[in-house]
């Protein structure tokens, strides 16, 4: 990092977060364009695949007793059920686990991989307008992207509250800039798995 990074940066842990996820997110972004989820209901239910990939992978920390002590309703916001879900309406074969995945975290760790899959429910706002073009919904598989109980803007308001509120060493906050990174990056591998032509 350079002196002139470190002058910029935020003061806010979540605009941190945004910050140096600026770069995997954009190229993430590209990725999902170029795999046009919203051509058809086949390029879709791949997209659908990764979504379920990465968010069962989360699912032991959206249930962690001290995550949860931290983020009371973090049980609640696991979208890996609503993703299932969404595989069984568009006839698609729950994908098995693909090598990799995030294991036993620490706080720190996890709540960066917990800041992008929060993060990802505001992108699902403009996602769900576009999946309902494919004739799906919030009750038919889009579920997933449908909008959380209380709203997405309030669930997320909260979240970065909680996560802003905390105090954590130098050694955490490198943790969780790490982990937010690494969750970007993961997606990304997910996602080329998901439309790579052996499971299509």
């Amino acid at each position: 990092m350079t002196s002139q990074d470190t002058a910029q940066r935020p003061a806010l842990r979540s605009q941190r977060l945004n910050q140096i996820t600026n770069e995997p997110h954009t190229k993430l972004d590209a990725l999902v364009k170029a795999h046009a989820p919203f051509e058809t209901q086949a390029n879709f239910a791949r997209f659908v695949v990764a979504q379920y990939l990465f968010q069962s992978e989360l699912v032991s920390l959206y249930n962690d007793a001290e995550l949860t002590a931290i983020v009371p309703d973090l049980p609640a916001r696991c979208r890996a059920d609503a993703a299932k879900a969404d595989l069984a309406d568009l006839d698609t074969e729950v994908p098995a686990p693909v090598a990799g995945a995030v294991k036993n975290p620490t706080k720190a760790a996890a709540l960066g991989w917990l800041f992008v899959s929060e993060g990802s429910k505001l992108g699902a706002a403009f996602l769900i307008k576009r999946a309902v073009g494919l004739g799906l919904s919030e009750t038919f598989g889009a579920r997933h992207l449908g909008e959380p109980a209380g709203g997405r803007a309030e669930g997320w308001k909260s979240f970065v509250k909680t996560l802003d509120s905390l105090e954590f060493s130098a050694e955490e906050e490198a943790q969780i800039e790490q982990a937010a990174v690494d969750a970007f990056n993961r997606f990304t591998v997910l996602l080329e798995q998901a439309y790579t032509p052996e499971l299509a």
